[in-house]
């Protein structure tokens, strides 16, 4: 190998490498419970978004949507300092997340631990609105439908696979 290649094969490798370790910086997952609101807003930038928690908290929100399949809800106590991380669309937490019935579960809940959907649509057997959400499932590309009824509350939910997964294969 020449030096010539050696030198754009070292500089490939080392782009490569920052990339990877930039990707690094600003993944939700790897901040460590206590660490300060602005050392967590220097690693992973602006949220996506921020809502008021129960105590003086805040959450700061990173969400992947709606391209993406992640939402990370990044919990600060009244303090400012990090107290949980917590990638919601994870479908072994749905049950014990999503509240559905009368007056329970709202939109502003939805927002608050999912973020904006992917789609809101509306169909004829339901008087109301079905947000959606994409996430994935052990790589399979899967689909979270919440049902919400005309004054904003929450009635039902129920997951599925993404049917336009081979779509977004081929792009």
């Amino acid at each position: 190998m020449s030096v010539l290649a050696r030198a754009r094969s070292a500089a490939l490798l080392a782009a490569a490498l920052a990339l990877a370790l930039a990707g690094c910086a600003g993944e939700p997952t790897r901040i460590a419970p206590g660490t300060s609101r602005a050392d967590t807003l220097r690693q992973l930038g602006a949220p996506t978004a921020a809502y008021p928690l129960a105590g003086g908290g805040e959450r700061l929100q990173y969400s992947r949507a709606p391209a993406g399949f992640e939402v990370n809800n990044v919990d600060l106590d009244a303090s400012g300092r990090v107290v949980s991380i917590r990638q919601e669309l994870d479908e072994r937490l749905l049950d014990r997340t999503i509240q559905p019935g009368v007056g329970v579960w709202r939109e502003a809940d939805l927002l608050r631990t999912y973020g904006h959907p992917f789609e809101i649509t509306r169909v004829s057997s339901f008087d109301g609105v079905i947000w959606t959400w994409r996430y994935k499932m052990i790589n399979a590309r899967r689909l979270l439908y919440i049902y919400v009824d005309p004054a904003g509350v929450v009635q039902r939910y129920h997951t599925g696979d993404d049917l336009m997964r081979d779509l977004f294969d081929r792009m």
